[in-house]
């Protein structure tokens, strides 16, 4: 038997899928939340932890995201599966750097989200079919984009943070203690190893990156 529970902030949602599941007899919906600070609040009180939970994004005092991350600070071993209508490739990039098990749209059937269900429960990711193909290049563009990364020094970080600051060849000159030809030459590799052209591009990269933060 499946442990389940599920948390959405619309109770007819939630009834509809408890019917769904419970009708296939395998499973048993033994919790119900409508937001995740209430999720969370119900998972400390139960010793026996639900084999899987099916989420919802967006909801009200707590989201899933903010769910998912106070989730993974407590290391209990319940699967998630994402259930929303966010079709978002970022979005679903950022669910899954947070260890998601599965991710399947609101608008699927109820074969599809049965299938997505036992899927999960059996140790196997599962992501809406759709999204795959948008998903494989996104993550692709971004292996790319660390593997370029990688490939600056240290100190061709500090100047493309510097020039993502603002400054001027020579002003970066001299908060780092090198000539302005050095600095230029920096740049040229920087441009290079990077595959871009200008200071914008590179200071693009940067904040992309986390070299400079964005308030």
């Amino acid at each position: 038997m499946i442990k389940i529970m599920l948390v959405d902030d619309h109770k007819m949602v939630r009834e509809g899928i408890r019917k769904l599941l419970e009708f296939e007899g395998d499973c048993k919906v033994v919790l119900e939340a409508g937001n995740g600070k209430e999720a969370l609040n119900l998972l400390c009180e139960k010793e026996d932890k639900p084999d899987l939970i099916i989420l919802d994004i967006n909801m009200p005092e707590m989201n899933g995201i903010e769910f998912l991350k106070c989730l993974k600070k407590k290391r209990w071993k319940s699967k998630v599966l994402i259930l929303t209508s966010n079709n978002d490739i970022d979005f679903l990039v950022s669910c899954i750097d947070l260890d998601i098990d599965g991710y399947l749209l609101k608008s699927s059937d109820s074969v599809e989200l049965l299938r997505a269900v036992h899927y999960v429960c059996a140790g196997k990711r599962f992501i809406q079919p759709s999204l795959i193909p948008l998903l494989n290049a996104k993550l692709m563009a971004r292996d790319m984009e660390a593997d370029k990364f990688n490939k600056l020094s240290d100190r061709e970080k500090d100047v493309i943070r510097y020039v993502a600051l603002g400054l001027l060849n020579k002003e970066i000159g001299e908060k780092m203690g090198i000539s302005e030809r050095t600095v230029k030459n920096h740049l040229s590799n920087i441009f290079k190893k990077i595959d871009c052209s200008d200071r914008t591009q590179a200071a693009i990269f940067a904040i992309r990156n986390g070299l400079v933060k964005i308030h």
